[in-house]
């Protein structure tokens, strides 16, 4: 091989590595981190989801429970998250009060323990279904419960009153006061609800209804007992399951006369007043069960007693800000998925995010941790859909994010200006910026140092496009005004990319012969 070959096989090699050296300088690789010890302050968006223990100690992001929440039909509901309990609607007031705190809850953080030597108190106000004499209509009574024992005569739910009969004896009106009560008592290992002297006109006078389900200490069950005032249907679910239903009607069927539930004088709700164990979410709410499974049926929001809703969560960041040009590589997540479980990655990109909307851009799902080529603008958002297993009853935890992109860094700016003020003009020189990127110029005017605003110009208003040229005049200027001037350099690869500004000079325009 011949030393002039060599020569140029040695120089040709040199061009390429100060080539790879230009493109590794005019890219810049960089990351966002949100999780992890960075926490989670940048997120616009959390819908079903709550806060947890992740991996590594970190603070995570997984399902929130499927804890119950008020809305225009809830009678009553007592969470239980944190002392002192409160009724959330108004409809209560919380009167005697003996249960205590346990963070080991089936719903959101927390629920109430019962020790057996008193419960709670719920009076209610003028129009709930316990706290007004009269007609209930539709309702149904729900909580969950995890019993530290299970004997008989453990109380759960207590109300007793008393209702004023008027009868026609000897075509005399008397007075007779007819008792009532409505208990859930423990019998056998079940929960046994008695309804006593509370359905009008009805010959009997105790409704027993009870579970067939053994109630399994320190396990969690949902119960819910309800009562629809259109067919008399009385009946008592457990973990959704239908455990005894009863017509109360002149047939005993769907198709006899219906006898109303009819409360009288307004008494408290004892809750609890003789149960060892936990209770959490306990919501009395109008309406029929069936309607309100339905309902969350045609949500996708699960059934009643599922532990997570059945359609998941979603975070969503804000929209993070990089620069013209950047470009998403990959989006890498620490997270926990048990089986069935699922998390699901998108992201999207764009320029201005102030006329972004839920579904523009597109949001684009990504794989963890996969190359992404085809995702960049200015601003990106990142979410993550996060679906429990098939029954509700496990969460998949999302502990960091880390968000990869390359960006193309800013061309230099010219480092040497010079102003030459004319008759209502300026002309403006500079050297080719040493940045090779360097695609083109803009030329800043303004009347104050700093603030290049200016509109005057014959070539428009502040920026001027020079193109990819060294000098420009700027003209329709104001003799006597002192005028100041930046220049900027603009990149070849990508034209919204613009350096920063270069050093300010100035000049004064004059006519001829001043």
């Amino acid at each position: 091989m011949s030393n002039l070959y060599r020569k140029k096989i040695l120089i040709l090699f040199s061009l390429c590595l100060v080539y790879a050296g230009f493109l590794t300088w005019k890219l810049s690789a960089d990351s966002i981190t949100l999780g992890g010890k960075e926490g989670w302050s940048k997120l616009s968006l959390r819908k079903g989801v709550t806060e947890g223990t992740g991996r590594f100690g970190y603070t995570c992001i997984e399902l929130a429970t499927n804890a119950r929440t008020d809305d225009r039909n809830t009678d009553a509901l007592v969470d239980f998250e944190k002392r002192p309990f409160s009724e959330r609607t108004g409809n209560y007031s919380v009167g005697t009060d003996l249960l205590g705190i346990t963070t080991e809850s089936v719903m959101g953080k927390g629920a109430a323990l019962g020790r057996g030597r008193g419960g709670m108190l719920l009076k209610g106000r003028a129009g709930s279904v316990f706290g007004t004499e009269g007609p209930t209509g539709s309702f149904y009574i729900e909580f969950w419960l995890a019993p530290s024992l299970s004997e008989n005569g453990e109380v759960v739910f207590d109300w007793r009153s008393s209702r004023n009969m008027q009868l026609n004896v000897s075509d005399s009106r008397k007075n007779s006061i007819l008792y009532q009560m409505i208990t859930g008592v423990f019998n056998k290992n079940h929960i046994e609800w008695t309804f006593t002297n509370v359905f009008d006109g009805c010959p009997e006078e105790d409704i027993v209804i009870s579970g067939m389900k053994n109630i399994v200490p320190d396990v969690w069950s949902h119960h819910a007992v309800s009562y629809d005032e259109e067919s008399g249907r009385l009946e008592y679910r457990v973990d959704g399951q239908l455990e005894a239903v009863e017509y109360v009607t002149s047939t005993g069927h769907e198709s006899g006369t219906v006898y109303s539930l009819y409360l009288g004088v307004p008494a408290d709700i004892d809750l609890c007043p003789l149960y060892t164990g936990k209770i959490d979410d306990f919501r009395i709410q109008r309406g029929t069960y069936d309607a309100a499974l339905l309902e969350e049926s045609e949500e996708a929001s699960g059934l009643g007693y599922s532990k997570f809703l059945t359609s998941g969560g979603r975070i969503e960041t804000q929209p993070l800000q990089t620069s013209m040009g950047t470009s998403i590589d990959s989006v890498s997540a620490v997270m926990n998925e048990p089986p069935q479980t699922a998390i699901m990655l998108y992201v999207r990109s764009g320029d201005n995010f102030f006329n972004w909307t839920d579904a523009y851009p597109e949001w684009k799902p990504v794989k963890n941790g996969a190359k992404i080529t085809d995702i960049r603008g200015l601003y990106f958002q990142v979410a993550a859909d996060l679906y429990p297993d098939g029954d509700g009853n496990t969460t998949p935890s999302l502990t960091q994010l880390v968000i990869n992109y390359t960006k193309e860094l800013e061309p230099l700016p010219p480092f040497k200006i010079k102003a030459v003020p004319g008759d209502g003009s300026v002309t403006l020189t500079w050297s080719y910026s040493v940045d090779e990127s360097a695609g083109s110029y803009l030329v800043y005017y303004g009347t104050r140092s700093g603030e290049y605003l200016g509109r005057t110009a014959l070539q428009g208003p502040s920026p001027v496009n020079a193109g990819n040229t060294t000098s420009i005049t700027i003209t329709g200027l104001k003799n006597g005004t002192i005028y100041y001037f930046a220049v900027s350099a603009g990149s070849k690869f990508d034209t919204r990319i613009n350096g920063q500004l270069s050093q300010e000079v100035y000049a004064r325009p004059f006519a001829a012969g001043e």
